[in-house]
């Protein structure tokens, strides 16, 4: 089951020439829509409590799920093991192929515990000490932080942010030799037990998989002969490399997604494309790290690129976040969908949605029926002929064949 969504990987959209088509003259008239209700994009679902059953997951399969996401920051080995027997069950049932999708929970930066053993109010104004002694129970006045290179790696000035970013600290002063941070706060917030942290535009000193990502990917992936790794915070094409040598003989047999998660990624970008076999623009950290109305940019850069590349990207986080409590989303969340789309995605990612939503069925198929409107309205040709002005001349041989196909196919 691959990514790929074949033939439409335009990125471009020309709605101006819609209406000038014989028997259309009204905006909203749609002549490329499949007419017998398919489309090209695929969809990947987050597997959990509330989808992992075989009669939902049928459900789920009918409605348009492509590939199924495995999450391993969550749930044990026979958890998941559970779920993936149901889906296969399921998919036998439908006769419906669904791919398997594993991603890794990856390194990550938490605060420690607190010695009062529940949230602690943080003021804005107030100072505040990060200490890398992780064995320290925290207080409002100093939290512990599980990154030993924290005093090290972040300057005065320098912004942390903390539990999704709903916490600002700003650096005001770095003690390398106690391991131990000055900060004033930028907001009041209650802030609980290990919670994540992220530090925008530093270049962290963390391992590429950690050793619970290996156990996961040698006796859960491996085992289960999983059709695709996403393979969290990878920063260069070199962590694409070791993942491959991690993982030996099966990495012949398994596509890597690189997840895109900070500047170091961005910085290298292209490098991490040419060694991956697609990528995940993972919006959630990546909007930590960069301003918000950057988001939009990086984006659309990253879909771009794969497309000249010819290597899948999905495009991921809060797509339709508001339906894991109303049944349908809002207009902003379906609008964002079909920009996706048109940027030039492969796939479309539902998280929380279908993971824990009170609509996962629903928002399947509300994703399904954005995606085939979207699709009406890439124009292939244009892309087409975009992608090929970034082929090297003169093409290789099956270059040459695969373009002379996609021509033909146009006329």
């Amino acid at each position: 089951m691959g990514l790929s969504r074949g033939a439409r990987t335009g990125s471009y959209v020309d709605l101006s020439k819609e209406a000038t088509r014989p028997g259309q003259t009204g905006i909203l008239d749609n002549g490329d829509a499949a007419s017998d209700g398919t489309f090209k994009s695929k969809i990947i679902c987050t597997l959990g409590p509330v989808s992992r059953t075989v009669e939902i997951l049928e459900e789920m399969l009918r409605a348009g799920m492509s590939v199924a996401r495995f999450n391993f920051s969550h749930g044990s080995h026979e958890y998941h093991q559970e779920t993936l027997d149901n889906l296969r069950a399921a998919c036998a049932n439908t006769g419906i192929h669904c791919g398997v999708l594993l991603d890794t929970k990856g390194p990550e930066i938490r605060t420690g515990m607190l010695a009062c053993g529940g949230p602690v109010m943080l003021e804005a104004g107030k100072e505040i000490v990060l200490t890398t002694d992780y064995e320290f129970k925290g207080s409002a006045e100093k939290l512990a932080v599980s990154y030993p290179d924290l005093a090290k790696d972040v300057k005065p000035g320098s912004k942390i942010l903390c539990a999704d970013g709903s916490v600002t600290f700003t650096v005001l002063e770095c003690d390398v030799a106690k391991g131990e941070v000055r900060c004033r706060l930028e907001n009041s917030a209650k802030l609980g037990e290990r919670k994540n942290m992220n530090l925008p535009g530093v270049n962290v000193n963390l391992p590429t998989i950690t050793e619970k990502d290996r156990h996961d990917l040698i006796e859960w992936g491996v085992k289960n002969n999983v059709d695709f790794i996403a393979a969290s915070f990878v920063r260069k094409g070199s962590d694409v490399e070791y993942i491959r040598s991690v993982l030996g003989d099966f990495a012949n047999k398994v596509s890597i997604i690189s997840k895109v998660e900070n500047m170091e990624g961005l910085d290298n970008y292209d490098d991490i494309v040419e060694k991956s076999d697609g990528v995940m623009v993972a919006r959630g950290d990546l909007g930590m790290e960069i301003r918000m109305e950057q988001i939009f940019l990086a984006q659309k850069r990253m879909i771009k690129r794969c497309n000249y590349a010819g290597k899948p990207v999905v495009t991921a986080t809060q797509m339709l976040e508001s339906m894991t409590g109303a049944p349908r989303p809002t207009r902003a969340e379906a609008t964002d969908v079909a920009n996706a789309i048109l940027d030039g995605t492969d796939a479309v990612m539902l998280s929380g949605e279908t993971a824990a939503g009170n609509y996962a069925i629903d928002a399947v198929k509300c994703m399904a029926s954005i995606c085939r409107e979207a699709e009406a309205y890439v124009d292939n040709v244009a892309s087409y002929h975009q992608i090929l002005e970034q082929q090297p001349i003169p093409m290789g041989v099956e270059e040459s064949l695969a373009s002379s196909a996609v021509r033909t196919a146009q006329k």
